[in-house]
């Protein structure tokens, strides 16, 4: 998923309208795709990304190139800051991930500073995300457990309609204002579609990592019609739309 959020994180910035902070924080970062975006700006001095993942924490140490960021492994539900340390906090598509996504935004809360911002985005995965849907809609066709796996992606906290701004309302932040970012995921060929299916993260590959070869190779083989939609393997481009929202801490 590091591709798209490279696309989805300016947008998401603009958004949350962060043009100049002395500090912030970036929640749930990965491999750091929203912090090097922060960082672009020279009006912001600097951005603490926080992840759970070693790995994600390290490869984005890695790929760093700029002074003002530093990454860090942490708990979003126990954010290792004073209160008040930033002046804005952000999370780009790892509420839905957390599981216990109200407590992450009200920790977001209380390390902001009063007055500054708390935003996050996250996927729209029932009815905004294609390629998510070409491959649970197949797995759903074909057995029962497909069904509860797409269930299961379809329905979690924070990536379904309204649920961003109860946790905004929620945690006591105010001037709150929700929309959506649509942007695009565009895939070289089927191979490049189906690739990151078998790999080790996300919905998409948990589910598909329990499959038995038969079974693996079916969904494969429906998913891959789906794609082609009749014409020959190539280039496609998917819809993929993020629910956001941000508020002030009061």
């Amino acid at each position: 998923m590091g591709r798209w959020s490279r696309r989805l994180a300016p947008l998401f910035i603009d958004f949350a309208g962060i043009t100049t902070a002395e500090r912030v924080l970036d929640v749930g970062c990965g491999t750091g795709n929203l912090s090097f975006n922060l960082a672009r700006n020279p009006a912001i001095g600097s951005v603490r990304g926080i992840d759970l993942s070693p790995a994600y924490v390290e490869h984005a140490k890695r790929r760093n190139r700029h002074a003002r960021i530093d990454f860090e492994v942490g708990d979003a539900c126990n954010l290792p800051f004073p209160g008040g340390w930033f002046d804005h906090a952000l999370s780009l598509l790892v509420l839905q991930f957390i599981p216990q996504p109200d407590l992450a935004v009200r920790e977001m809360r209380r390390v902001t500073r009063p007055g500054g911002t708390v935003a996050a985005a996250t996927w729209d995965t029932r009815g905004g995300l294609v390629y998510f849907r070409l491959i649970f809609d197949t797995a759903a066709m074909l057995d029962r457990h497909g069904n509860e796996g797409r269930a299961r992606a379809y329905t979690r906290p924070m990536s379904r309609p309204g649920d961003l701004v109860r946790a905004w309302h929620d945690a006591g932040l105010t001037d709150v204002v929700d929309g959506m970012l649509t942007t695009r995921m565009d895939f070289a060929s089927f191979a490049d579609f189906w690739a990151p299916s078998e790999g080790k993260d996300g919905p998409v590959a948990d589910y598909v990592g329990t499959l038995c070869v038969e079974a693996r190779e079916k969904l494969r083989d429906m998913v891959e019609l789906a794609y082609l939609d009749g014409e020959v393997d190539g280039p496609r481009s998917y819809a993929a739309v993020a629910w956001v929202v941000k508020g002030k801490v009061p």
